[in-house]
């Protein structure tokens, strides 16, 4: 398995004594890096009322089941208000993300809301690297999944996150056809 948030990696204007001090969960994996089959999983995180609200209003998200108490729980088909999909989406993912400097996305498939989160919920992710294949000169293309669950492990969300990623030699790289 590749190592995470241990890369040290100069930047422009910083002593070269504090360059060498890796970057706080940063990576600086290539291509070459990404093993098929490692997977992490993230720590847990409580869903608050507070930033639940403070999501709707930033994305304008204002549909009764995620911002009308009492329309949730009188005419609501869970009983009780629901967390956005797009907030659970942008959490899950951000608990597992990794910050590669050498990767890039390049979009998502299958992006499924499984199960309902509630204000309250407390979720964690798992990422496995699914696939990867060569792409161009410079970078081949990585499919990694996220799942997201709650509680002692309901699975929630499930989407595959489609990345490119730098070759460490391009020279070296096999590239796809075509």
């Amino acid at each position: 398995m590749a190592e995470i948030g241990v890369h040290a990696r100069g930047v422009p204007g910083l002593p070269e004594d504090h360059a060498e001090i890796p970057v706080w969960n940063s990576e600086n994996w290539y291509f070459e890096d990404f093993e098929v089959g490692d997977k992490i999983r993230s720590i847990r995180r409580t869903i608050s009322e507070g930033e639940s609200m403070l999501f709707n209003s930033l994305v304008m998200d204002h549909h009764p089941y995620v911002s009308d108490q009492q329309f949730a729980a009188e005419e609501g088909v869970f009983g009780k208000r629901l967390v956005a999909g797009a907030m659970v989406f942008s959490y899950g993912l951000g608990l597992a993300a990794t910050n590669c400097l050498n990767s890039f996305s390049y979009g998502y498939d299958r992006l499924r809301f499984i199960k309902p989160v509630f204000i309250g919920d407390t979720i964690y992710t798992i990422r496995e690297n699914l696939s990867k294949e060569p792409r161009n000169e410079q970078m081949g293309k990585v499919r990694v999944s996220y799942s997201v669950y709650k509680g002692e492990g309901e699975l929630v969300l499930y989407c595959e996150h489609l990345m490119t990623a730098l070759y460490r030699d391009p020279a070296d790289a096999e590239v796809a056809d075509g």
